[in-house]
């Protein structure tokens, strides 16, 4: 693909950068922007019109990704501690320029040792074990009303993987991180894309990966359960219908056209009751 007029639904071996530039003519609908209409089509209209830089905050995840899938932007380790020269701050801008990712020696070796626990994972090791599957695929799909696209990081028969770096995988902290990242719509999002292209079946499998980024980088293969996945589906038509809805009248709404009334936290009333 090398042209939006060339766009068909399939899947593509593309850049990142040509992936979130949004190559289908007209639009098209990713996980991100699903989550954003679900909580507020304003939000999502103007991240839409205005897109925001890559920020270098998501570089250590990015990097992660490239070394435990193999395939991702070039590394580049610049040896200095402080990134506060000029002669420093060069040579970062120019590597980003030329779409690398600046790393830290420390930040590199945490990466590095990230990747040799996963490895040590029994069943971590098995799902991405070189040559059983493809990474960083785009896909795009019409769905009858809309053109959705999703990126996978790993494709294997009747399955895809999810890679995700975080701070516990504790089960209960990996409730909140599911929730509060919106992981249960894009895990419908990017099957319902899966499904449509023939991908994988209906009942093909979606796993993530957990790994905290600190020692001891302990990993959690995890799916969810069939009320997560049905609260992301209800999300997801949600956010759908406010898309189409969005493109047809052009009123993208915010969290309320009315007056509202705003209670206390019940954790508080509770206090009082």
């Amino acid at each position: 693909m090398t042209d939006a007029a060339e766009i068909e639904p399939g899947l593509y071996d593309i850049p990142a950068e040509l992936y979130h530039s949004d190559p289908v003519p007209g639009g098209s609908l990713s996980s991100s922007g699903a989550k954003l209409l679900a909580d507020c089509p304003a939000r999502f209209k103007w991240q839409l019109d205005n897109p925001q830089p890559y920020k270098a905050a998501f570089e250590f995840g990015t990097a992660a990704h490239t070394v435990v899938l193999g395939d991702g932007p070039e590394l580049v380790v610049v040896d200095a501690d402080l990134w506060n020269t000029n002669e420093i701050r060069a040579k970062v801008a120019a590597i980003r320029e030329a779409g690398g990712i600046p790393l830290k020696q420390a930040a590199y070796q945490r990466i590095c040792d990230m990747a040799e626990a996963l490895a040590a994972h029994p069943i971590a090791s098995e799902i991405f074990t070189p040559g059983t599957g493809i990474a960083e695929q785009s896909a795009f799909w019409f769905d009858g009303s809309i053109w959705r696209r999703s990126r996978f990081d790993w494709l294997r028969d009747n399955e895809i993987d999810d890679y995700k770096t975080t701070t516990s995988v504790h089960p209960d902290a990996l409730q909140k991180t599911v929730h509060q990242f919106g992981y249960h719509q894009q895990e419908d999002f990017y099957r319902a894309v899966a499904i449509g292209l023939g991908l994988i079946p209906p009942t093909g499998i979606f796993q993530f990966v957990f790994q905290e980024k600190q020692p001891p980088y302990l990993v959690e293969v995890a799916e969810l359960d069939p009320v997560a996945k049905s609260v992301g589906r209800y999300l997801n038509d949600f956010a759908i219908s406010r898309y189409l809805a969005g493109r047809e009248t052009g009123h993208w709404a915010g969290y309320s056209e009315t007056s509202t009334v705003i209670s206390l936290p019940p954790y508080i009333e509770r206090q009082y009751s």
